[in-house]
């Protein structure tokens, strides 16, 4: 399988680097090195024929890049060199297996994320995981939905969760979460590959947590209340702060009231309860 990397070269970078990598996640992108001066993204080279990067104009800041055509690589390696631990609140550490334990550390999840977003480095999933340790999930009922590396998921699990479903449209992630689920010993995660068409058939949830995009999930918020169980909690990211009304708005059609909102430089996640 042959893939393309775009060199971008933004300036200036921050938070240029941030706003553009949310836009152009939707156009088939699957992984993202940020680097001092942008940041790298990886594509199929069978999907580059729908980029279409002519049209994206910023005032705050502009971006030149260069396209690569890239060999198969040995990715864990390429992660090896590049993955640096998280630690979010002192209460949870992302490392990867070459990384030595905390034990100062309340939990850990372990991954070797390959291609999959979700490494714990973004605001988007470290504000996600915050919430997760302030909310009760114990026997709770629970749904990732666009799990990346699985990272939401295990959290789930380690925190009391009864049942944990989570669903990627990406095949790699698919995979990555199932590796990595095993590998920190929760393979009671039930992992699927598909789009918010897999939960229609499924049980209402307590917890939905979704750290995708503002359009998808302003796409998939009538889904996400019909499927929650009333006084049930949603989880929202992978937004910008100026985003938020709009999200609250739509959600408030679909009986969701907004309970909270927490912020990490421009990045937002916001608790919704089912009324």
């Amino acid at each position: 399988m042959q893939y393309l990397s775009y060199h971008f070269i933004v300036t200036p970078p921050q938070p240029g680097s941030e706003i553009l990598m949310a836009m152009i996640a939707e156009s088939g992108f699957e992984s993202f090195d940020v680097t001092e001066k942008g940041f790298i993204a990886y594509i199929k080279e069978s999907e580059s024929a729908g980029v279409n990067l002519s049209e994206l104009k910023f005032d705050d800041f502009k971006y030149e890049f260069k396209i690569e055509k890239i060999a198969l690589v040995n990715w864990n390696a390429e992660w090896e060199k590049n993955f640096e631990p998280v630690v979010v609140d002192d209460l949870l550490m992302i490392r990867a297996p070459f990384h030595t334990k905390n034990p100062a550390i309340k939990e850990e999840i372990v991954i070797m994320p390959k291609m999959s977003f979700g490494t714990g480095h973004h605001q988007t999933t470290q504000l996600m995981c915050a919430a997760m340790f302030k909310t009760d999930l114990k026997d709770k009922h629970v749904l990732d939905m666009g799990c990346g590396t699985g990272v939401l998921a295990i959290l789930a699990k380690k925190l009391g969760a009864k049942t944990i479903l989570a669903i990627d449209i990406d095949e790699w992630s698919v995979e990555n979460s199932i590796e990595n689920c095993a590998s920190n010993n929760c393979t009671e995660i039930i992992v699927k590959k598909g789009d918010i068409d897999q939960v229609k058939t499924e049980k209402e949830f307590d917890i939905i947590l979704a750290n995708i995009n503002k359009n998808i999930l302003k796409m998939h918020l009538p889904t996400y209340s019909a499927k929650l169980n009333a006084g049930g909690k949603l989880f929202l990211s992978g937004f910008f702060k100026t985003d938020a009304d709009e999200l609250s708005a739509v959600a408030a059609k679909n009986n969701l009231k907004s309970i909270s909102l927490s912020s990490k430089n421009e990045w937002a996640m916001m608790m919704l309860e089912k009324v």
